[in-house]
């Protein structure tokens, strides 16, 4: 496991030496966005309407900030369980180049399918540390669903925002393998 710095937008082959495990470090852009959000995307996608966002190379974070205190871009910012997300993420990676999505929890095989065929990776924040998170968010700005709140889509502007690797392009998932030395037969 090593620590690696990632600039988006995401490429190919950045993405290509992560491993599950690895700790990551962005800086760049990244979007934020929940199911109600991931629906009215996939909704557009249905109607053949471009995005209100260009997601190709880029990274969601599925969180619903808190307001921001005076002078500061963003409250806290932690992350929400990413298998709601489940049923909408195939079509935003196949048909909008998501490359990253970042959250907590596992994902669904399906989700994990998605990843290794279109080269997108999985990164879990840590649960229960949204203002730690949020002290690495230096801009945001709702670009899209004004109207959905919290769960509006921002553009967040981020300096060496952690991560861990929790699915990689080979379709590895820590959370299945940080469980085997633990596991007895019998």
């Amino acid at each position: 496991m090593s620590q690696i710095d990632l600039n988006t937008p995401l490429t190919d082959e950045s993405l290509a030496a992560l491993r599950i495990g690895d700790k990551v470090r962005i800086s760049g852009t990244i979007y934020t966005g929940r199911d109600a959000a991931h629906k009215r995307l996939v909704d557009a996608l249905d109607r053949g309407e471009p995005l209100p966002v260009d997601l190709r190379g880029q990274a969601i974070y599925f969180v619903g900030p808190t307001p921001p205190k005076p002078g500061e871009p963003m409250g806290s910012a932690g992350p929400t369980t990413s298998y709601r997300m489940d049923a909408y993420s195939p079509r935003l990676i196949a048909e909008a180049g998501l490359k990253a999505m970042i959250g907590k929890g596992a994902r669904s095989q399906e989700v994990i399918d998605a990843m290794v065929r279109h080269k997108c990776v999985y990164l879990a924040a840590v649960g229960g540390a949204g203002a730690l998170l949020g002290r690495h968010i230096t801009a945001a700005e709702i670009v899209a669903y004004e109207d959905l709140g919290p769960e509006a889509i921002r553009r967040l502007t981020v300096e060496h925002f952690p991560a861990v690797v929790v699915n990689d392009l080979s379709g590895a998932d820590l959370y299945q393998q940080g469980f085997k030395p633990w596991r007895t037969t019998g």
